[in-house]
């Protein structure tokens, strides 16, 4: 399975021999050249990997994985020039995954991301397989299945997705998907849940009337 893969660099030249490479190997390699168009690529893409530099300007790495880290579990891979083992400890509590020190070889790295990739994937055993009024959703790929035809989400519409299949015949409001999808510390409004159930439901076609809306009350998915 051909991986995506977003390469976060500001040196564009370094950036480009990153995409080549990766896309040599059959991948699927995405980039942003600034800390923010890297959280607005992973808000519309699932990503299998985030390859992302520390030293940028504006928003740093960390501050990236900080924002990453409230709402996806996409193993990240920093890219650094620093060395100091404070760095790579503050890294690895924000919510890395592993360090790659510059200059590094183009296979070491390579081979450091697919095996992450690997490893986050795991085995897809049945219990990571979720399944309700004809929706097949694989947790270890983050796939979706109408039948036998895959519609692609954002992580967002997954999320949401899973959550309701996670807690079938049971009425989610508002106030907790925002908690489970969102995070504790999201200030918007309740009604953006009711936005990208929408969305999620066009995606769903035939199979959208099984998350019923619940009067004053929130969601439900329905087997």
């Amino acid at each position: 399975m051909n991986s995506k893969v977003l390469i976060v660099e500001d040196e564009s030249k370094l950036r480009e021999v990153l995409c080549d490479y990766f896309r040599s190997k059959d991948e699927v390699p995405f980039e942003a050249s600034s800390g923010k168009q890297a959280i607005e690529l992973a808000e519309d893409i699932a990503f299998d990997a985030i390859l992302l530099d520390i030293m940028m300007p504006e928003l740093d790495g960390f501050s990236v994985c900080r924002a990453l880290r409230r709402k996806s579990d996409v193993p990240i891979i920093f890219l650094t020039a620093l060395s100091d083992e404070d760095d790579k400890l503050f890294g690895y509590e924000l919510g890395a995954d592993d360090y790659v020190t510059k200059p590094f070889t183009m296979s070491v790295l390579y081979a450091k991301t697919m095996a992450l990739i690997k490893r986050c994937r795991g085995n897809m055993l049945s219990g990571n397989r979720l399944e309700a009024g004809g929706i097949a959703l694989e947790l270890s790929s983050q796939r979706v299945f109408l039948g036998k035809q895959e519609i692609l989400l954002t992580p967002k519409e997954f999320s949401l997705l899973r959550c309701l299949m996670l807690n079938k015949n049971v009425v989610m409001s508002r106030e907790q998907l925002l908690v489970k999808c969102w995070g504790y510390d999201y200030e918007g409004e309740a009604r953006a849940v009711d936005t990208h159930i929408k969305r999620l439901r066009e995606k769903l076609g035939e199979c959208a009337g099984c998350i019923r809306t619940v009067f004053k009350a929130g969601y439900r998915m329905e087997a």
